[in-house]
């Protein structure tokens, strides 16, 4: 015996299948992240992003969508905001601010996100119209952002996500107020 160990190389055969399920393999993933353009519409839309302070302040409508890298929520309704973007943006802004930037800490606190995607909807003056928690279609995003322009109340879809109306809540704060005003001790 001298030691030696039965071939372990492959034949020219099997070297070609190799080959050509790596081949295979690298053009499937290239496609799924996206081809050429590998940037996401989340991505793009982060990117094409005015800063808030900006956009409220520019005489435009505006829409600031906070979400998360993570969020898939956020992800599916991605194209359909891109979209909404691509056809509104000369009347209307829209804004991505990521919830986990500690950069929009602030805003994250001054606009009570509690859930992600939250859509904040200002008018063109930067006063806050409404707003609306987790994902919308493409016709729901058209619909929202028409009425913003055109500075129509919001429309008001049913179930989770309802865009809750701001002036019944303002109106519940003055009638707070004003029984915080009468107290006690005022007798009135």
């Amino acid at each position: 015996m001298t030691g030696s160990s039965p071939s372990s190389t492959l034949g020219q055969g099997q070297r070609l299948i190799l080959l050509f399920t790596a081949l295979a393999l690298a053009v499937v993933l290239f496609l799924l992240r996206g081809g050429l353009n590998a940037e996401a519409p989340l991505e793009q839309l982060a990117r094409r992003s005015l800063d808030p302070d900006v956009a409220l302040t520019n005489g435009r409508p505006t829409v600031i969508e906070f979400y998360a890298d993570w969020c898939q929520a956020c992800r599916e309704m991605a194209p359909a905001m891109l979209t909404t973007e691509r056809e509104r943006e000369n009347q209307l802004d829209v804004v991505l601010v990521n919830v986990d930037n500690p950069r929009w800490q602030d805003l994250v606190d001054r606009y009570d996100v509690n859930g992600i995607p939250q859509l904040n909807f200002f008018d063109n003056k930067g006063k806050l119209q409404g707003l609306s928690l987790g994902a919308r279609t493409q016709e729901q995003l058209q619909q929202l952002t028409d009425a913003l322009i055109q500075n129509q109340p919001l429309p008001k879809f049913a179930g989770v996500g309802a865009i809750s109306n701001l002036n019944a809540s303002q109106e519940r704060t003055e009638k707070q107020n004003d029984l915080e005003a009468i107290g006690p001790m005022s007798h009135g």
